[in-house]
């Protein structure tokens, strides 16, 4: 019987596949150059423009547009040496030394001048960023392969136990703020997971009246939050424990196009990011959020909603032209949220008294299977 992998052995095993993708980029390059041709980087065009919705996949995943960076066009010449140095960085500084650090210390661990000129390598942090999401795009990893992180915002609780560079760590048994999910989640190990299904809420005050009500042990779920759109390590957490022990996803969010909007990026992916999908969309996720129709089935006051700013507008007539909102459901909703100008917190629902959340709200849920595939 071959023993278990260690959460550390499955780090270094990442970490050398991260430095093998980034040497062949390298040697390929240098190739080049032997061979007498200018250095180039070619790449799948990232972001909205090259992003299609896939409908066996259901999912966001990259189109067939190619982008070349090469090292003599003028245009090109500062990002292709942008993106040699932050690889560099990544190889050398992170992987090689089993060293993990934040987006934000990248920026000024390749800021500098290059040398003989007064010209800086990078004028701000979101030049570094963008060009560690072309390593991504280029190199076919997450950035979480380089150990190169952003700040994570999720807590969990649940009857699961995990193990973590040599940490055993019990879900159940993290205090009334649960365990914090950090950026880089495939190397954790899961010892037991004793649990139906996952429920994820968009807002950690929601997630508090939840754990402290202790809803995920009625149910017996896996209960897991963020603040707002969810982080990438939260994602990859969901995506992993959904496949590995077959559990559903419900996603419970605000009734407004931006929480609607959440729960399409946990399930589909995101637009801005569609090579992340692969690694970060749970396909099987449904809606089980807080629609325009509660707002009627709950007779929600119109003092306990809010008014939709024209962005709130903007975005729900964007939503409606997207493919993965066009079934009935979402069009009326969205259509709902346009005519009528309001939308709605969860906490609209405290209307009720604190508990009705917990008591109520989401038991009609469960009971009658209100989810949204």
């Amino acid at each position: 019987m071959s023993k278990t992998k260690t959460s550390d052995q499955i780090k270094r095993e990442q970490e050398k596949r991260s430095m093998e993708r980034i040497y062949n980029m390298m040697k390929t390059i240098e190739k080049g150059i032997l061979n007498g041709q200018p250095p180039e980087l070619e790449m799948p065009g990232r972001g909205m423009n090259n992003a299609i919705y896939d409908k066996e996949k259901h999912r966001l995943v990259l189109g067939d547009k190619k982008t070349k960076r090469k090292y003599l066009n003028v245009a090109h010449t500062r990002k292709f040496m942008q993106t040699l140095k932050v690889a560099d960085a990544c190889y050398n500084e992170l992987l090689k030394k089993h060293k993990t650090t934040t987006i934000r210390d990248l920026f000024y661990s390749v800021l500098g001048t290059i040398p003989g000129t007064k010209i800086q390598t990078f004028d701000d942090q979101n030049e570094s960023n963008q060009v560690s999401v072309d390593l991504e795009v280029a190199l076919g990893l997450a950035r979480e392969d380089f150990n190169l992180v952003a700040e994570s915002s999720g807590s969990v609780v649940g009857n699961v136990v995990i193990e973590d560079h040599n940490d055993i760590i019990d879900w159940s048994k993290m205090g009334s703020g649960g365990w914090s999910v950090p950026s880089i989640v495939d190397h954790i190990v899961f010892k037991k997971v004793n649990a139906k299904f996952i429920l994820y809420v968009e807002k950690k005050a929601v997630w508090n009246r939840l754990r402290e009500d202790e809803v995920w042990k009625k149910y017996n779920c896996v209960l897991v939050a963020t603040r707002g759109q969810s982080d990438r390590g939260t994602r990859r957490l969901i995506k992993r424990m959904s496949e590995e022990f077959d559990l559903p996803v419900y996603v419970f969010t605000d009734s407004d196009p931006y929480g609607w909007y959440i729960y399409s990026v946990i399930k589909y992916g995101s637009m801005a990011l569609p090579h992340t999908s692969e690694y970060l969309a749970t396909p099987n996720a449904k809606f089980a959020g807080m629609s325009m129709d509660d707002l009627e089935k709950y007779n929600i006051p119109k003092s306990h909603t809010l008014p939709m700013k024209p962005t709130d507008i903007k975005r729900a007539k964007e939503m409606m032209k997207y493919p993965w909102f066009q079934s009935e459901f979402w069009q009326k909703q969205l259509k709902k949220a346009i005519e009528s100008k309001r939308k709605a917190e969860l906490q609209s629902l405290a209307k009720y008294g604190i508990e009705f959340i917990s008591e109520t709200y989401i038991p009609d849920k469960i009971k009658n299977k209100d989810f949204v595939d």
